[in-house]
């Protein structure tokens, strides 16, 4: 028997659910040993970039969105039991509020929804057919190409996500390209020939768990894998292997107990950097450089107190 329930998920599509819906038992959490992960033989600024420069997946042409605390971050999901789906609403907004993202109020509608299954491909088929411009709205800028959406509805990841973005004018804050019944564009005033005051806003976020597949990991894991893809345009191809990150839980369940500081270090990069490059490969970069002077400061701090005399 399907678990989901395709009513209540477009429902939620249109701003319609609750934040959290009880549907699903889930399973206790398992002990889990966490293992040092190291990569040898790289130097850090090359594994950064390397990282950066693989993980991120932004639409065609543009560089790494990430959202905005104009809009904030309402967490909605569907089909886990309520204590599960709360906990669930509860550390994926912890982990906004570390990014300085404002929290809705409950009752908001979900602009991060997480729905839970057990038949992921028909559930993403129903809701992509249903709904095809909550995927692909008719604007530029706004997801990725349509081979990659379908690449999204056939997966058999345990997890698999869709990012809907804006481009915005980052000083007034309106709409910087051309949408159908709306008002004409807000370009702005290019600041020079190598900078830009259009930034790329997430606008939505749809999460979609195979409870089936993702057996074998613990719910913070998954919790923390989920905050992971929904705050940052993940590539789901991306091949991360040598890299200390949540993202590689489903290979390796030891790798974590949940976000690592790899991860931190990406995440507050990405929404720290000042992306007002004009290139999309320079945005990446300044993500880049960020991170690598937040690790090479961790790993002094580490170095500092390993040689410091114990009392």
């Amino acid at each position: 028997m399907k678990t989901f329930t395709l009513g209540i998920a477009l429902a939620v599509l249109v701003g319609l659910m609750p934040a959290t819906v009880a549907a699903q038992e889930t399973r206790p959490p398992e002990e889990t040993t966490v293992e040092d992960i190291v990569v040898l033989g790289t130097p850090l600024r090359e594994q950064v970039e390397t990282f950066a420069d693989t993980v991120v997946a932004p639409p065609h042409g543009r560089g790494p969105a990430r959202w905005s605390a104009r809009s904030g971050i309402c967490v909605g999901v569907v089909n886990l039991q309520r204590e599960a789906a709360q906990a669930m609403v509860d550390r994926v907004s912890e982990v906004a509020l570390d990014l300085g993202l404002p929290i809705g109020e409950p009752g908001c509608s979900p602009n991060v929804l997480i729905i839970a299954t057990d038949d992921a491909s028909a559930l993403t088929a129903a809701l992509v057919e249903r709904s095809p411009n909550a995927f692909r709205p008719p604007y530029s800028g706004s997801s990725r190409s349509r081979l990659q959406l379908r690449r999204f509805i056939e997966s058999d990841a345990p997890v698999r996500w869709w990012h809907v973005s804006l481009p915005v004018n980052s000083e007034a804050g309106g709409i910087a390209v051309r949408i159908p019944g709306y008002a004409p564009p807000q370009t702005g005033t290019m600041a020079s020939r190598l900078t830009t005051v259009i930034q790329n806003d997430l606008r939505r976020a749809y999460v979609i768990i195979d409870i089936d597949q993702a057996e074998g990991v613990t719910f913070q894991q998954l919790a923390d894998y989920v905050a992971m893809v929904a705050f940052a345009q993940v590539d789901p191809d991306a091949v991360l292997s040598g890299f200390p990150t949540i993202l590689n839980v489903f290979e390796n369940p030891t790798i974590a107990f949940g976000l690592t500081d790899w991860d931190e270090a990406y995440l507050g990069s990405l929404y720290d950097a000042e992306l007002n490059q004009r290139s999309a490969n320079a945005q990446s970069g300044a993500v880049a450089a960020l991170m690598f002077r937040e690790r090479r400061r961790a790993e002094a701090e580490a170095e500092a107190l390993a040689d410091a005399p114990s009392e």
